[in-house]
């Protein structure tokens, strides 16, 4: 079993409004509702921030049962295509999703969720090192996920749980999704560390989120760069928060002004302050500032996780040697996933990438070996705290709109619309914002007399860049 809940006995391990969980009544819920599902099968977990929603992945993961971790807010359309790719033996989902996917036999039930059988049993052979399944792509229904193993997720727990010195007297809150690594990682070590996670819906720009912040005594606080911007403008620096003690950043490079006004206020208060670094390709966790470094290295991710290793390589695959010379970034460890899944053969798939991550990130080193990252080759953004891929984006503008001729820039939380049609930028927003369920004030719209492209027909994003 992944976790080992029994050992924990009568600690609590979940915490509601209306109650605490201890971990052997964890144990028995995530057993129960496992156990409605036949062995070693395929599943898609509508995931939320609730108890059963937790319990589910809990049991799932002990009985090797493999789950694909899908947002439950995604677009209807947008996951039903994901089933026909992949033909899921089993859909547990919050019971308000039953009508959109009634064609269904619902087979078990449990408070607010439910457990539907799509007939699909083992459609797909499942590689037998196959732990879980995590997209990559935010919320616009992209085939592609992250093929995570037990090892993986082992490996990357026990390094984070190790920097972090996450013990049985730690608390966390769930404000961010465990459809995504950074949510599921923070579950992942404070489960497994015997620690308690105060299991809630309410989000930051609610008076109850900050209530169960102080009456639940949390002492780790996680988030985005978006959560800090946010914090920020609700002068989180004023608040009284007596229990707080560990605050931790990823999903994006934090603006260095914010890095370092979150460092001072650390030190102020007697706070650590963590910045750290991850892809869901790398399970989680890749790199980390430990807190004592925070105010010394502004804008730095700092070096490789507990029994990970950085280098970087030039455009000739060779090793940069020389410190703040700029070169793509790779990662090696053990928890370095298998590689990508596009469709339902590819769960069949082994190791693809034996623990060596080129991330795609451009990053330089310093004297010291602390790493801070310059840039990106791909094209894709962090969407408070969402990784979007623009091609995929612009795939999705293409199949709405006919004969759309359009571009995708911009930078992290800020996504531009280039096009080349006139009165359609508010039918754009409303469409981009339903899809990636994001606010409409993250895309904007600039209308061209022309896309440039060069004489083979390719877009040139350059030239785009200078108009943002």
């Amino acid at each position: 079993m992944l976790f080992d809940l029994e050992c924990r006995n009568s600690n609590t391990a979940l915490i509601t409004e209306e109650k605490e969980m201890t971990y052997r009544q964890l144990m028995t819920l995530s057993t129960t509702i496992a156990n409605a599902v036949d062995e070693r099968q395929l599943i898609f977990l509508f995931c939320t921030n609730s108890r059963e929603s937790v319990a589910a992945y809990v049991g799932f993961m002990n009985r090797g049962i493999v789950p694909a971790m899908i947002d439950s807010a995604l677009d209807t359309e947008l996951a039903s295509r994901l089933i026909e790719i992949y033909r899921p033996a089993y859909l547990f989902l919050p019971k308000n999703l039953r009508e959109s996917f009634a064609a269904y036999e619902e087979t078990f039930r449990i408070r607010n969720y439910i457990l539907l059988s799509t007939s699909e049993k083992n459609f797909y052979p499942l590689n037998d090192e196959l732990a879980l399944l995590m997209t990559i792509s935010g919320s616009t229904g992209s085939p592609k996920f992250v093929r995570q193993t037990y090892k993986n997720i082992q490996a990357n727990t026990t390094a984070i749980i190790e920097y972090l010195n996450i013990d049985e007297r730690d608390r966390a809150i769930t404000n961010l999704p465990m459809n995504y690594v950074y949510g599921l990682s923070v579950l992942n070590t404070h489960l497994w560390a015997g620690a308690s996670i105060v299991v809630t819906d309410k989000t930051l720009f609610q008076k109850e989120f900050w209530s169960l912040m102080r009456d639940k005594a949390i002492t780790n606080f996680n988030g985005v760069p978006y959560t800090f911007e946010m914090l920020k403008r609700l002068r989180f620096f004023k608040m009284e928060l007596p229990a707080l003690k560990k605050i931790t950043q990823a999903g994006g490079k934090l603006d260095p002004e914010l890095h370092l006004k979150f460092a001072e206020y650390a030190e102020r208060n007697g706070k650590k302050f963590f910045v750290m670094y991850g892809a869901a390709e790398a399970t989680a966790r890749m790199g980390y500032l430990p807190a004592e470094k925070s105010l010394q290295k502004i804008g730095s991710m700092g070096i490789a996780i507990p029994g990970g290793k950085f280098e970087l390589i030039d455009n000739n695959g060779q090793a940069v040697e020389t410190v703040d010379t700029i070169g793509e970034l790779i990662y090696y460890g053990s928890n370095v996933s298998m590689g990508y899944a596009e469709s339902g053969e590819d769960l069949s798939l082994g190791d693809e990438r034996h623990g060596r991550l080129e991330t795609g990130d451009l990053a330089k080193r310093d004297a010291e070996g602390y790493y801070t990252i310059v840039g990106r080759k791909k094209r894709f953004l962090k969407m408070f705290g969402k990784r979007v891929n623009l091609q995929e984006v612009e795939h999705l503008l293409r199949n709405k709109f006919d004969l759309l001729d359009v571009a995708c820039g911009g930078k992290d939380d800020k996504l531009t619309v280039f096009i080349t049609q006139e009165n359609v930028d508010t039918e754009l927003i409303t469409y981009l914002s339903a899809k990636l369920n994001l606010h409409p004030s993250a895309f904007s719209v600039k209308v061209l007399s022309a896309i440039p492209k060069n004489s083979s027909g390719k877009i040139i994003y350059g030239e785009l860049e200078k108009l943002q």
